[in-house]
Formats: structure tokens, sequence, C-alpha cells
């Protein structure tokens, strides 16, 4: 790794398009089966046609993730069975591609597959030992009484925006930076006892962590300063534990067997990253889909559609991941009705845009957003089973403050630039916006 540019595993640089792959120069293998793999685009240039090309090649596909060959699930159907089959774990050493070296610390996702010990790398019994404090935290009675919290995080960033716009009427502002980024980043850090102090450097970490522009060596350096930053503050809290879940997760001894530091870090660690970046892209995708449905819109202001109507089905139509990382097979597993064996030691990535517009569970209009929905509307984008997300919870919470909080303040909210000018940021396994441009006035 020259420390210049990502590159791949085999050396190759990122993008190349949404059905482009591996594919054998005589043609004949269509594209998303082994040996055809489709490459997934971690600049995220052509996020619909990325989508549409994992879709046709069927419910499982083969993937070129930066050089790593793996399956991925695209149906909603499939992605519930394999989410809770036990032959499937998180443990990386048994993917037959790190056994053999073929990736390895220079693979730019490693961070995401190799992330030390917590409640999202581990299975079974080790699993629900290292969850359950977490869980018993954010239950929905203990969540209500965190909502006082997040209104008043999200009524100190609107009051900063209504100065704003008292002040520059006709000036637009960055949704992204100056709302929807700091509420669940303020809220995360709250819960687990983070000093707000911190704040501003864990965004630039974490914006240079997940970003695929980010060179090899100066992500491993992000990881190393994120987890030396973390060990700190468990070493402090141990020490002075507050009323904070950090504290509850290092006084826990459930079964018996109280947490290591290590593991208390690493839950804290994946909290704070996975309790942010999910609602960032909640809250602006929300905002983006109302703005540009504003028959829908009126609905919603209207009162003839409740807001949990907008969170659920834009957790459906654009979910958060895109395509989450990452299990490994034990054994040799037949996917019913598929034709598909995804052999020992093969990797399985969940790709959630694509299974939350499958037509098979959704309709043939499920590439429409559409608060109007049928109810319920059974989406997997927070996944299911054992690892289901933890912080759902939270993060519904946070945008059903934001949105009505958001559009009381700025009925007449829009949009500053054409929504064809709005981008992704390179983010490989996030539906992350670049930014979100809005006028308030």
């Amino acid at each position: 790794m020259n420390g210049n540019a990502p590159t791949t595993a085999n050396g190759a640089l990122p993008g190349g398009g949404a059905a482009s792959g591996r594919c054998p120069a005589g043609g004949g293998a269509a594209p998303g089966s082994p040996g055809c793999p489709i490459a997934i685009d971690p600049l995220v240039g052509a996020l619909a046609e990325e989508t549409e090309a994992l879709r046709t090649a069927g419910p499982l596909a083969r993937i070129d993730l930066m050089g790593a060959e793996v399956w991925t699930v695209t149906t909603h159907a499939q992605a519930r069975k394999l989410l809770t089959d036990t032959r499937l774990v998180k443990d990386i050493t048994r993917w037959n591609l790190w056994r053999s070296g073929e990736i390895d610390e220079s693979w730019p996702l490693i961070g995401m597959v190799d992330a030390g010990r917590s409640m999202f790398t581990v299975d079974g019994a080790e699993h629900r030992r290292l969850r359950v404090k977490t869980a018993q935290a954010l239950t929905p009675r203990r969540l209500e009484g965190i909502r006082p919290v997040v209104e008043g995080i999200a009524d100190r960033l609107l009051d900063a925006l209504e100065a704003h716009a008292a002040r520059a009427p006709e000036e637009p502002v960055d949704l992204k930076s100056a709302f929807a980024q700091p509420l669940p980043m303020s809220v995360v850090c709250s819960l687990m006892g983070v000093d707000p102090e911190l704040e501003p450097r864990l965004h630039q970490l974490y914006e240079a962590f997940f970003s695929m522009l980010t060179p090899q060596d100066e992500r491993l350096a992000v990881i190393q300063e994120l987890d030396d930053l973390y060990a700190q503050m468990v070493r402090h809290k141990t020490a002075a534990p507050g009323d904070d879940l950090t504290s509850a997760l290092i006084l826990a001894d459930e079964g018996g067997e109280p947490l290591t530091p290590e593991e208390v870090r690493g839950n804290l660690e994946a909290m704070v990253a996975a309790g942010h970046e999910t609602t960032v892209t909640l809250i602006l995708c929300a905002v983006r889909a109302l703005l540009t449905h504003p028959d829908q819109l009126r609905l919603v202001l209207d009162g003839e559609v409740g807001w949990e109507a907008v969170i659920e089905e834009t957790l459906r139509w654009e979910s958060p991941s895109t395509h989450l990382l990452m299990r490994f097979a034990t054994s040799d597993i037949e996917v019913e009705q598929t034709g598909v064996v995804i052999r020992t030691g093969e990797g399985v990535v969940m790709s959630y845009r694509a299974i939350g517009r499958d037509r098979e569970q959704h309709g043939q209009d499920a590439d429409r957003f559409d608060v109007r929905r049928p109810a319920p509307i059974r989406h997997l984008a927070f996944g299911h089973g054992p690892h289901i997300c933890p912080g759902a919870g939270l993060s519904r919470l946070e945008a059903l403050v934001a949105l009505p909080a958001l559009f009381e303040r700025f009925p007449g909210l829009s949009p500053a630039v054409p929504v064809t000018e709005i981008r992704n940021r390179p983010v490989l396994t996030q539906n992350e916006l670049e930014s979100l441009p809005v006028r308030l006035r």
C-alpha cells in the first residue's frame, strides 16, 4: 500500500460501474454469477443502476468488494432465512480469503469485518452475553426517558438554524452538517457518556474511516486512534463510573462473567459508530424524499399520514446501509429455490438497498416512495435475527423527534439545488449523502 490512494485487494483502483466485473473474455457467464461478479462501486457513482443489477442477478449474487469476491443477498425472503442461519458467523478467521492471506489489513474494508471483540462480532451465547446490557438500556420504556435529551439537542440545533435564517434568509444551509449529523452524534455520545468536547474529533475520524477515498495507511491510523480514545475512556469510567451506558457495561455481571475492558471498548466503539451513521442517513433521506414528493409532504403536515409511516417508508426505500459486511459460512449451505451453494469459508453480505426494493415483498412499485403504502411496512433495514440492530428504537426515536420539529420550525423548507445534484459520499457500506443544501424560508 503506497498510502496515496485506496486500492482493491488485487491492486486495482476502485470504481468500475454497477454491472461490471471480472467476467470471462468470451462471455457466457451472467453478471452476478461465480467468475463474473458485479463490481460494487466504492465511489457510489450509480446507486440505482447498481441496485437494479443486483436484483436482476437473482436472490443471491456474486459481487466484487474491492477485490474480494463474495456472495450478497438481494431479496427479503432469503435475507430473513440467512440472517438466522447459525452456519453463518461473524468470525473472520472462518473466511477463506483471510486464511489464505488474499485479504489482509491492506484491504480498505478490513475495519468493517475485523473490528475487535464486541456484540457485533461474536455469535451464540457470547453474543447474548455481550448484548444483554445494551438491550436493557434501549427498551421502549427507557427510550422514552431519553426523549427529553433528544428534544433538547434538536431544539438547540434548530435555534441555531433559526438564527441563521434571521441573519441571512436567502443563504442556503447544509442540513447535514447543521442538523442531521450533529443530532445523532450528540445523542449517542450522551447515552454512552462520551465527553461532548470529543464530538468534533469523532466526526472527523468517522468521516475518514468510512470514506473510500481515505488512503489505507491513514485509515489504519484512524482505527488506532479510535481504539486508543475509547480504551482511555473505558479506563476513566472504570475508575469513576457515571450514569451512562458505558459505565453500565463495565458494571454488568449478567451470567456471572463481567465484560472485559476490550469487550466494553468494542461495544462502546460500535455503538457510537452505528448509533449515529444510520440516523444521519435516515433523517436526510426522509427530508429529501418529502421535499421531492410535495404531495406526500402535504399529507403528513395535514395530519393525514403519521411521521411513523414516513420513517418506515424511508427505511425501506433508502435503507441507511447499502451493503452490510459480513458473515462467513462454517459449512456448505444449499440455499433453497436458488440453485446456489454457499461454500464453507465464503463470505456473505446483505445488500439492504436491494432488499428494501424487493418487488416480491413490496410490490411492482417498490422503487416508488409512498408514505401511504399499506401498513405494516415489513422491511429489514435494521437487520433480522440475533444481530438485529440494538439501536433501532433509538434511531426511530431520533427521527420521530427531528423530522416534525424541523418542518414545524421551517414549513417553507425547500431544496437549494436540483435533486440530481445531490450526491452520495464515497462510502461503500452506507447510503450517505454528501450534503443536503436547503433554503429555510
